[in-house]
């Protein structure tokens, strides 16, 4: 008779009880309570719809100075790169020949007004012996025909001194409007040889322009939503915020001012202009920066936790719950952030309730306990976006004279 182990014994019943315990533990009779969850109800609501574009500045005037007389440049006293104001002296050209040309144009008209006084003074003495048939008909018509010509001849010289003296005073090349004037294209001592020639430039910036080009497809975006009352334009002028490069914002706010009838054909994109005051001359013409289209509401806008909203394999969706708190999943596109929130564009409706917190533990089918979401306390939530700080004013830069 064989002998029985205690301490083996001992072990196989152990191993036993283990056993039993763990085929009780995956009854598939138990019921596990549902899963708690945080469950956001969907509501529409009103927001702020802003769009950005890249964008390009450009002065509000472009004039180039160009000179209508030619001659020889003596003098250039304005410094390049510096504001003028409107009449201000650029260029002085070479007078000689032009003060010459108005002392003789002065001189011939003085000579016809001399023969004109005569000839007037002969006409009417012929006119008192003409009504006393003392002097031949022809006598008198002679002195007519030559009082008109003297009349003519005073009127033509008129015209060349008022000729002379514009050419005299086009050697002074003015400003034409207030603004920064650019680089001189000629130098001291260079000769001009007329309209042809330009000598620099005049920019006005302030106000300056802001020209961005939004893609024909936001265009049809904005009249389809304006149709459907989705988009909401303001009454009076749209506003628009300039960012420049390194993220700051201009402290001022433009105003849109043009939008262009047609979609160019070469780029599909439709070019809106903005206008900025501007005088601290924080934008320059050539400047890149984004501009921000403010003002603009997006009515019935659907908004979800950013985390509620899952990336999967076919796209974007949430696990909304359906009758009997069950969870099913939702497919939903989403446009655009709206502070910590996702703006939904499809897939849900007002009155749906989505999954925020507890989707790791979920699936669908699964029934689960909904505890109402709470955005005032949820710590997760992403801080709302906030204003970058404005840049100073620029010095004003002066280049070489």
């Amino acid at each position: 008779m064989q002998s029985v182990n205690p301490r083996r014994e001992a072990l196989l019943a152990s191993l036993l009880m283990v056993s039993l315990g763990c085929h009780k533990a995956q009854d598939p009779n138990m019921q596990f309570p549902p899963t708690q969850v945080t469950v956001a109800t969907v509501t529409a609501t009103t927001i702020p719809a802003r769009f950005r574009y890249q964008g390009v500045a450009t002065a509000s005037k472009h004039v180039p100075v160009r000179a209508n007389v030619t001659g020889v440049i003596v003098e250039r006293p304005f410094t390049e790169g510096t504001d003028v104001q409107k009449g201000a002296l650029l260029f002085q050209i070479d007078t000689t020949l032009y003060v010459a040309a108005l002392q003789n144009a002065s001189g011939t008209l003085a000579d016809s007004k001399a023969k004109l006084d005569n000839a007037e003074r002969n006409l009417a003495r012929l006119k008192g012996l003409i009504a006393e048939h003392a002097i031949a008909q022809k006598d008198y018509d002679d002195a007519e025909q030559a009082y008109k010509q003297a009349q003519a001849d005073v009127a033509a010289n008129q015209g060349l001194v008022d000729q002379a003296r514009k050419n005299y005073n086009d050697t002074r090349v003015r400003a034409e409007v207030a603004g920064r004037v650019g680089l001189a294209y000629l130098v001291l001592g260079a000769r001009v040889t007329g309209p042809g020639d330009t000598l620099t430039s005049l920019d006005q910036i302030d106000p300056i322009y802001v020209t961005f080009n939004p893609p024909q497809e936001d265009v049809l975006a904005w009249r389809r939503a304006i149709v459907e009352k989705r988009l909401v334009f303001p009454s009076g002028k749209l506003r628009v915020r300039a960012i420049l490069a390194d993220g700051t914002v201009d402290p001022q706010d433009g105003t849109l001012n043009f939008a262009d009838v047609q979609i160019g054909p070469l780029t599909g994109t439709q070019t809106l202009r903005a206008t900025f005051p501007n005088a601290s001359h924080v934008l320059l013409p050539g400047q890149f920066l984004k501009v921000e289209l403010l003002d603009l509401k997006r009515e019935g806008a659907i908004l979800v936790p950013q985390r509620a909203v899952q990336q999967g394999l076919t796209g974007a969706y949430v696990y909304a719950l359906g009758d009997s708190n069950k969870v099913g999943i939702r497919p939903v596109q989403a446009s655009a952030w709206a502070g910590s929130q996702w703006v939904i564009d499809a897939g849900l409706k007002p009155g749906d309730r989505v999954v925020v917190d507890g989707t790791q533990k979920i699936y669908p089918g699964a029934k689960v306990s909904p505890v109402a979401y709470n955005p005032a306390t949820d710590s997760v939530a992403a801080p709302p976006e906030q204003d970058v700080p404005a840049p100073p004013s620029f010095p004003l830069v002066t280049g070489r004279r």
